[in-house]
């Protein structure tokens, strides 16, 4: 109820500036961050997946927020939902992205309770439709629609520019996918001048490879009569909906094309493997770049400990992190204690995990706060389907939630997933067989 009272205060307070002074924004940016995520098994049980972190630094909401101030996009709508006490921390008041003004900003805008009754957002375009008045406020030309799951870098400027050129309606972000994956996208099919001529959400047949990204550049007025229309469309969604109703009506939908990097890490697996190319001697998604940098909430948090019988082969290491033993191949988040002896191989570990001495760690994402037991073997074995969830966990990767606790001396083997505090008693024999599983209630406070 509190942030209900917070998020319809906000909005009032949006409403008020627009009545005491002019408002005018070219573009303004909606992103939506409410999603669950249940792609990514327990790694999504208690936090919301733009939350998640990634890179041993970042959350990966941080790429889209870091786009938008670098595109010079300074008014930033967060749609939140699902588990988003850790996102809404994350985002404050926005200062690591320089989005903390009084005019505009960031606004986190979860679900709120109206006058006649509380709605929870039902789908992507119902979401921005709940936040009419706070878009109105600022009386904008364009809106921008994003996703905050995926890692890419965009200029949405230029983006913007192609949108003016073509005298459009709606501008898609869309890029080449191979064929055979095309079946998971919205596709579109296109003229020689990149108007859209169809538009086929997760076809059986594809009749292209364009798919669309989930990035989308309306004319305010636009989006805005459509929204209104298709309001009491049950699940409003924009590639179900939105887009259809826009090309049934005739307006000018254009397709521009990215041909960067961009990841769509929904899935255990590709999370798995983003993370793994930032470590590639030359990786493919650059961090480092000066030109446009990655924008984060950092912790006050003391350097690196290496002790001098460790070893580390090619991996990111963070802030704050004690290393006793060997990492190879591996992503490590800040406050990260590895103990003696304990080898962390080809693994994702996230903030505040302790691991104990004398451990194997092999092919695991392990998410924050939890703790490893000493002696504890993780990835052995072969390889055997998931009877938890065969369309989630289905690859050689351990995932263990945030805030779970392994019991020292276990061994785990590989497609497992293990969450909460478990005890010796949950490992028939001292073991986890490949492709079986352990979720319990609780957490390591």
């Amino acid at each position: 109820m509190l942030l209900d009272r917070l998020a319809a205060a906000g909005q009032r307070r949006i409403l008020q500036q627009g009545v005491n002074r002019v408002i005018k924004k070219e573009m303004i940016a909606m992103l939506l961050a409410g999603g669950q995520g249940s792609r990514l098994g327990v790694l999504t049980a208690k936090v919301a997946k733009p939350a998640v972190a990634f890179g041993g630094k970042y959350r990966i909401i941080d790429f889209p927020l870091s786009n938008c101030i670098n595109s010079g996009i300074d008014t930033v709508g967060v749609l939140t939902q699902y588990q988003p006490l850790k996102l809404n921390t994350h985002i404050g008041i926005g200062i690591p992205w320089d989005l903390d003004r009084n005019i505009g900003g960031v606004t986190v805008l979860p679900p709120y309770e109206k006058s006649r009754n509380s709605e929870w957002y039902t789908g992507t375009a119902n979401a921005i439709y709940q936040n009419l008045t706070y878009m109105d406020s600022y009386n904008p030309d364009y809106v921008l629609i994003l996703s905050g799951d995926h890692i890419y870098k965009m200029d949405y400027e230029v983006m913007l520019d192609y949108h003016k050129a073509n005298n459009a309606d709606v501008t898609i972000a869309a890029m080449p996918v191979p064929m055979e994956e095309a079946h998971r996208f919205g596709i579109l099919v296109t003229d020689d001048k990149n108007q859209i001529t169809e538009f086929e959400e997760k076809p059986e047949k594809p009749s292209s490879n364009l798919a669309s990204m989930g990035i989308y550049i309306f004319n305010w007025k636009v989006l805005k009569e459509a929204l209104i229309t298709l309001s009491e469309e049950p699940g409003c969604d924009f590639g179900k909906h939105v887009i259809p109703y826009c090309h049934q009506g005739g307006k000018r939908i254009f397709a521009y094309e990215f041909n960067g990097y961009w990841k769509d890490v929904g899935t255990l697996t590709s999370y798995w493997e983003a993370n793994m190319e930032l470590i590639d001697i030359i990786p493919v998604f650059n961090l480092y770049e000066e030109y446009w940098k990655i924008y984060t909430k950092s912790d006050i948090l003391p350097p690196q400990y290496i002790s001098a019988e460790s070893t580390i082969e090619r991996s990111i290491i963070g802030e704050g992190t004690t290393i006793y033993g060997s990492v190879h191949n591996s992503v490590i988040g800040s406050g990260v204690t590895i103990g003696k002896g304990a080898v962390v191989s080809n693994s994702i570990i996230m903030q505040d995990v302790v691991i104990g001495e004398g451990s194997v760690i092999e092919k695991a994402i392990i998410a924050d706060r939890s703790k490893i037991g000493a002696g504890v073997r993780m990835g052995v074995g072969e390889y055997a389907p998931s009877k938890l969830d065969p369309k989630v966990y289905c690859s050689d990767l351990v995932t263990v939630g945030e805030k779970t606790c392994i019991p020292d001396g276990v061994i785990i083997g590989k497609n497992t997933a293990i969450s909460g505090i478990t005890e010796k008693d949950d490992y028939p024999n001292g073991a986890l067989a490949s492709g079986e599983y352990v979720i319990k209630a609780g957490g390591i406070l």
